[in-house]
């Protein structure tokens, strides 16, 4: 801070400099910040804004404080704020004073514009790959218990019969969109704000093209005000992040509903599964939970990131420091969350005699009841009112469908005949034989699907 206090007289304020420095947080940016001083001094040699031999001087300087730095041996200074000031003053203190001339036509404002790009648009890479992982995991979960029935559920009631690996690829949809998102977010995060100056531009004969191609942006902004005021691309980021970590809270919710006893249709690995202290036949599922819980903190960084922009006039304000630990967190709680999903799932155990169990105590075919009266020339919501009356004698009775005798049957109609019995579980599945039905042939064709796109995401 003190090294940009030219018109004051007095130092800053200790408690001040503590309170704004950003050093703590930011200086994980410092491969972005060098890489992107480097073609800076690149393309200012290359304008003859500054010699060659000056460039070379610089960005072997650079190099070396990159090489510092991941030994461990740099020393990141509060006193100095933040990175920019961090490495150009180890610069200054390697090479003298032509380090001085990198910040020729630049600003800390579009420096910083620039490195959180280049930071984002690598969190937005991560990302995907780890949705990708976690799609893998459900394909070969689902693929490995394509024939595994299981309760479909409405109002967390049990409704009508489906596959598991229909159940298993609606969380490969959601992730799918999760990662279509995030490939929209990069689209307009790959543009290059280096060159806008503080907000007004810079008063050189500079090349933003040259700049935009080697550091592998696709565009150039076209207004200095709006290139260093714009956060949309973080906001954007965090707002995928939102939707995908609320797509895998649900899956852990049901990972945590499946794996107690009163489902008990899974059995987690021991090693995501916690004791108790004081119940020694507890196995908690811990490690869903926090993803699930995790998801809240994701939600209050994009509420916060909002909040902090939604009144700032144009162009940089202080305020905008603070997207920086709120976003890092979220990407680091995605990549983390995204990861021990996937391994969760890929560790997990089917009961497949509890899911059977499930299915065929529950009256799951009522729906296939009241197709079958429609076949016979009934009105769907007459059949839907027959069946309603059906299924409520058949719980006072204390019996599942297939128990009821025919006689009781044709109590609530006579369109029923011998072949209500052929009305099984089987043919339920079977008969939802439509494109994003649970028909198993339909859910066959729907995970070659999904191992197909996933293959076609990798190449």
């Amino acid at each position: 801070m003190s090294q940009i206090r030219g018109r004051f007289n007095k130092d800053a304020d200790k408690l001040a400099e503590t309170y704004t420095a950003s050093i703590q947080f930011d200086k994980r940016l410092y491969p972005y910040d060098i890489t992107g001083s480097i073609v800076h001094a690149r393309m200012l040699a290359k304008q003859g804004i500054i010699s060659e031999q000056e460039a070379q001087t610089i960005i072997g300087g650079l190099n070396s404080i990159k090489k510092e730095i991941e030994q461990g041996k740099f020393e990141f200074k509060p006193e100095l704020e933040d990175i920019h000031m961090n490495i150009e003053a180890r610069l200054i203190e390697k090479v003298g004073e032509i380090g001085g001339k990198l910040h020729t036509a630049r600003s800390r404002n579009d420096q910083i514009a620039v490195d959180m790009r280049l930071f984002t648009r690598d969190a937005i890479a991560q990302s995907i790959a780890e949705i990708r992982g976690l799609q893998k995991a459900l394909v070969d979960l689902a693929e490995a218990n394509k024939d595994t029935v299981i309760p479909g559920y409405t109002h967390l009631q049990q409704a009508q019969p489906v596959l598991l690996a229909h159940h298993l690829l609606a969380y490969f949809e959601m992730l799918q969109r999760d990662a279509d998102r995030f490939k929209c977010c990069r689209k307009r995060t790959d543009i290059l704000p280096l060159g806008s100056g503080a907000l007004a531009g810079v008063a050189y004969n500079i090349d933003r093209e040259f700049l935009a191609r080697e550091l592998g942006f696709d565009r150039i902004s076209q207004n200095s005000l709006d290139a260093v005021s714009d956060r949309d691309f973080v906001i954007e980021y965090e707002v995928a992040t939102s939707l995908c970590m609320m797509h895998v809270s649900r899956l852990a919710e049901e990972v945590i509903l499946w794996s107690s006893a009163e489902f008990d249709f899974i059995e987690l690995d021991d090693t995501y599964a916690t004791g108790s202290s004081i119940m020694p036949q507890k196995k908690n599922p811990d490690v869903a939970e926090l993803a699930r819980s995790k998801t809240g903190r994701i939600y209050g960084n994009l509420m916060a990131l909002l909040t902090t922009m939604k009144g700032l006039p144009l162009a940089y304000n202080k305020d905008m420091q603070e997207d920086k630990e709120g976003f890092f967190d979220t990407v680091d709680t995605l990549l983390a969350t995204l990861e021990v999903m996937a391994s969760i799932v890929a560790t997990l155990h089917i009961k497949t005699d509890n899911t059977t169990k499930a299915v065929r105590r529950g009256y799951l075919l009522a729906t296939d009841l009241a197709d079958y009266l429609v076949k016979k020339g009934e009105s769907f919501r007459t059949a839907h009112d027959i069946i309603a009356r059906l299924i409520g004698y058949a719980v006072s009775q204390d019996k599942t469908l297939d128990m009821l005798s025919l006689e009781a049957y044709k109590q609530f109609s006579p369109r029923f005949g011998e072949d209500v019995y052929s009305i099984t579980v089987e043919s339920s599945l079977a008969a939802r034989d439509n494109i994003g039905g649970t028909a198993p042939k339909r859910v066959a064709q729907a995970l070659a699907n999904a191992r197909k796109a996933l293959e076609e995401s990798s190449t």
